[in-house]
């Protein structure tokens, strides 16, 4: 008997790939999903799973995170789907991009004499 052997004739799964994009909605926040396949042109709607918010929460209108949604392309603005962006890098951008949004908002102190002004008048 010969262990470490591989046998060829074994049948192999397939996986699908997935495509990791942005849906961005109307009148809603972006979401992160997992297509299957690139949207065409003639598609009436998005097919996708793994749906969830930017911050990688799961978005309050989904009951169950495993099932497939589909979404009407009237209620899509655009699909964007990074090509060449490596997860770790798009999560340093955006932790970057953090950064300065709160820095910001630290310059934005309130000026208490200005405030005394406005009550008082």
């Amino acid at each position: 008997m010969t262990f470490g052997r591989v046998c060829r004739d074994a049948p192999v799964a397939i996986v699908p790939t997935v495509i990791r994009a942005i849906l961005h909605l109307l009148n809603d926040q972006p979401l992160n999903v997992d297509l299957l396949e690139e949207p065409k042109p003639a598609d009436a709607a998005v097919i996708c799973t793994n749906v969830r918010t930017i911050d990688g929460k799961r978005p309050v209108f989904i009951d169950f995170s495993d099932s497939t949604f589909v979404f009407p392309m009237p209620s899509v603005r655009f699909v964007e789907i990074p090509t060449g962006v490596e997860d770790a890098e798009r999560a340093r951008a955006t932790a970057a991009a953090t950064a300065d949004s709160d820095a910001e908002a630290e310059d934005l102190e309130i000026d208490e004499d200005f405030l005394r002004r406005v009550r008082e008048a």
